[in-house]
C-alpha cells in the first residue's frame, strides 16, 4: 500500500503580514483604506514626477496650511464657546523606541557581521550573493529613480499579497519547482568552480 504525502499546511496570509490593520488594508479586507493608500501614492507620485512638484516645498505647503488652519480654528472657537480642535497627544512610548531600537539592532548587527566574513575573505558564497544583489539594485536604480521605485514596491504590496491568498496552491507548486531547478544549477557552480577556489585556513592566517 502506497503511503500518500501529507497534505501542505496552507500558510495564513493575514498572520504572516502581522493580522492587524495594515493586513487587513494591504488584502483589501478594509476595502477603503486599500483605496485610499492607492489613490494617495498615486497623487503623490503624479505630483513630484510628472508635474514637477519640489518634495520640500509640498510638505512646507501642506504643513503650513495644516498650522494656519488650526490656528484659526483654534481661536473661532475660543471666541464662540465651541470646542477646540480634537488634537490628540502626540508622543512616543518608551516601549516603542525599545523596540524599534532592538529591531534596529539584530539588523545592523547581521549586516556587520556579512560586512566582516566578507571583509576577511571567508565566505565566497556570501560574497557573491552580496555582490549580485547590490549589483541588481544598481542596475534597477539606473533605470528608475527612488520615489518611482518605492510607488511600484505599494502597487505590489497592495496586489502580490492578494494574488498569492488567492492562488496560494498553485503558486507554491511552480516556486517548488523554480527552487528546485536553482538549487540544481547552484550546486553545479559551487562544485565545479566555488569549491575548486583555495582560501587560506585559520592556521594560516594566524602564522601570517
Amino acid at each position: 500500500m502506497v503511503e500518500s504525502n501529507p497534505p501542505r499546511r496552507r500558510l495564513n496570509v493575514h498572520q504572516a503580514l502581522g493580522g492587524g490593520s495594515v493586513a487587513d488594508v494591504i488584502l483589501w479586507k478594509k476595502w477603503y483604506g486599500g483605496v485610499v493608500v492607492l489613490m494617495s501614492t498615486s497623487t503623490l507620485w503624479f505630483l513630484f514626477e510628472r508635474a514637477g512638484y519640489n518634495l520640500v516645498s509640498f510638505v512646507a505647503n501642506v504643513l503650513f496650511l495644516l498650522v494656519v488652519i488650526l490656528f484659526f480654528w483654534a481661536k473661532s472657537a475660543s471666541l464662540l464657546n465651541r470646542p477646540l480642535p480634537p488634537i490628540p497627544d502626540l508622543e512616543i512610548s518608551d516601549e516603542s523606541v525599545v523596540k524599534a531600537a532592538d529591531a534596529m539592532q539584530i539588523w545592523i548587527n547581521s549586516a556587520l557581521s556579512i560586512a566582516h566574513d566578507i571583509a576577511l575573505g571567508q565566505n565566497l558564497k556570501l560574497f557573491l550573493k552580496v555582490a549580485v544583489g547590490l549589483w541588481v539594485i544598481s542596475y534597477i536604480g539606473s533605470l528608475i529613480n527612488f520615489l518611482t521605485l518605492v510607488y511600484i514596491g505599494v502597487i505590489l504590496s497592495l496586489s502580490v499579497p492578494v494574488v498569492y491568498d488567492k492562488f496560494q496552491d498553485h503558486i507554491d507548486e511552480k516556486l517548488c519547482v523554480i527552487h528546485r531547478i536553482l538549487q540544481t544549477q547552484y550546486r553545479k557552480i559551487d562544485d565545479n568552480i566555488l569549491k575548486k577556489i583555495p582560501f587560506p585556513s585559520n592556521k594560516q592566517k594566524k602564522i601570517q
